[in-house]
């Protein structure tokens, strides 16, 4: 096999839920592919690196030109309600479900020391700032998935909250009931719809 051939291979390998077999057949798909695809994935993939970043008040994605995504720019979005994920791709899912206008507030990690991600490495102190800063009460929906790296950032969270003396201007709930996929962005959208619709306040 040609070196190209194989280093095409194996960086496609790295990729998640790709296994040998799968990045073998894209690999020989892309060889065979015109130069046009081609040369534009090669091109789509370095302007991901190159034009997203950060939403400054929430987290999530937006273009590099921008300073707020898409939702917090909206004006008729309730700010009162912010929905606390771990990932883009969780906001995104509970988007598509249309039916709520809150804002979201994305982590980006769930603690695990085991996975040497601690504290710090979440956005949590954003999130605080914005609770300590508005003036009236604001709901934190954790819409987390149902694991125990998830149990330790919700009670990090609750933690700091009192720590900070911010109970009287929070209402914290969660998810009604554990989702069938256990993960959000996995879930049909009427299960997500229901157990956000019937979140409980913890």
């Amino acid at each position: 096999m040609p070196e190209a051939l194989k280093k095409l291979i194996t960086s496609i390998s790295y990729l998640p839920w790709i296994g040998e077999k799968s990045a073998s057949k894209l690999a020989f798909f892309m060889l065979q592919a015109n130069s046009w695809y081609i040369d534009t994935l090669s091109k789509d993939i370095q302007n991901i690196k190159e034009n997203i970043t950060f939403c400054n008040s929430c987290h999530a994605l937006c273009d590099i030109w921008k300073e707020k995504c898409s939702i917090c720019n909206n004006s008729s979005r309730d700010s009162t309600i912010i929905a606390v994920v771990e990932e883009y791709l969780d906001m995104m899912t509970i988007e598509e479900s249309w039916s709520f206008w809150w804002v979201y507030h994305v982590l980006w990690w769930a603690v695990s020391p085991i996975n040497w991600v601690f504290v710090w490495d979440l956005n949590f102190w954003s999130l605080i700032q914005k609770i300590n800063n508005s003036d009236t009460n604001v709901e934190l929906i954790l819409a987390t998935n149902p694991n125990i790296e998830w149990e330790a950032t919700a009670s990090y969270l609750l933690e700091e909250i009192t720590r900070q003396k911010l109970k009287h201007k929070t209402t914290i709930t969660r998810l009604s009931r554990w989702l069938s996929s256990g993960y959000i962005e996995y879930a049909d959208n009427m299960t997500l719809t229901n157990a956000l619709k019937e979140r409980k306040e913890i």
